[in-house]
């Protein structure tokens, strides 16, 4: 799996002109899914985001997670994170996963992360075209693949 993660001031998700997500302060997470992920990666990544201390402290210094501001997340389904781009100018989509696997998995993701947060994680709509909207904070702006664990 791989996500890019962004500390947001706000943050909505709207499909077919109706918002299917609306947060303030917390996290927009972008998730890839490939047909090698597992539920390790799941629960790996679900724990590395709810820990990830890229909020300010009283003192501005990056000490606090998402949960320790009592933030909220978006989670958006995006296939493009798994583009090659090696060859020529159109980028390749065969490594991310078919709706058949990749479904189960964003929904086993939403609710890990449900379970870490100890609260509702807000979602587009899988598959879906959404237009997402957010005030990115810092800007503050992660990438994480569960294959590189660094």
């Amino acid at each position: 799996m791989k996500v890019v993660i962004q500390r947001v001031s706000e943050a909505s998700v709207t499909v077919d002109g109706q918002k299917t997500a609306d947060i303030q302060k917390g996290l927009l997470v972008l998730v890839g899914i490939e047909d090698a992920d597992t539920q390790e990666d799941i629960d790996w990544l679900a724990g590395k985001i709810i820990k990830m201390r890229i909020f300010g402290d009283e003192n501005d210094v990056m000490n606090c997670s998402v949960q320790d501001i009592d933030g909220d997340i978006i989670v958006v389904s995006q296939f493009t994170l798994h583009a090659s781009t090696k060859k020529g100018n159109r980028p390749s989509y065969i490594k991310a996963a078919k709706p058949d696997f990749a479904i189960p998995m964003y929904e086993k993701f939403v609710m890990s992360l449900e379970k870490e947060l100890e609260k509702k994680v807000q979602t587009g709509i899988f598959g879906a075209d959404m237009k997402v909207s957010l005030l990115n904070d810092g800007p503050v702006t992660i990438t994480i693949d569960s294959k590189n664990k660094e």
